[in-house]
């Protein structure tokens, strides 16, 4: 993931499984890159999905996403506090002004109080079967899962919320430096 530079616009794809394309974002921008993962910044974003249905985002997010890990997560800046909302996919691919990745249906809600919820088991299941995804796919999906509401259950990383706060103050001092 060379030639990345903080405060450029980049897009989100994600896909399924089975390569189709599963939604896209028109821009974020980036906030920081090292060797584990990259954060960008969005707000109002463009989002289409796979049959065309057009909405943008409703309050500013700090977008997560890991080189080594299968999941990304989203601190959403909503007005009664913040939330997260957490997608079970394969670790990021930059590719020119893409960020790429599978979507596997699984997602976790974080809400302000640190409780979760564990969403679409059934959506999983129903494209697991569909789409034949290997076991390794299953226990890779599953084990990341754990993982993931370990770092809830714990207050690390992105859930430690002086970590989206910063990161949401650099965005603001990039869009308000350059007009983005």
């Amino acid at each position: 993931m060379k030639n990345l530079e903080i405060g450029k616009k980049y897009n989100i794809h994600s896909y399924k499984h089975d390569g189709s394309v599963h939604r896209s974002w028109d821009e974020t921008i980036l906030l920081e890159s090292n060797k584990d993962f990259l954060v960008f910044a969005n707000s109002k974003s463009r989002v289409v999905n796979s049959e065309g249905k057009v909405w943008y985002t409703k309050e500013p997010a700090i977008l997560y996403y890991y080189k080594d890990k299968w999941f990304n997560i989203i601190g959403q800046l909503k007005e009664d506090g913040l939330c997260y909302y957490c997608n079970i996919a394969t670790p990021t691919v930059l590719e020119g002004k893409y960020i790429k990745y599978i979507d596997y249906d699984l997602d976790l809600r974080v809400f302000p109080d640190g409780k979760y919820k564990i969403l679409d088991e059934s959506e999983y299941e129903y494209h697991r079967k569909l789409m034949n995804y290997p076991e390794e796919i299953d226990i890779i999906v599953h084990s990341e899962l754990n993982d993931l509401i370990e770092l809830v259950n714990n207050k690390q990383g992105p859930f430690n919320q002086g970590n989206v706060e910063k990161y949401y103050k650099k965005y603001l001092e990039i869009i308000n430096k350059d007009g983005a």
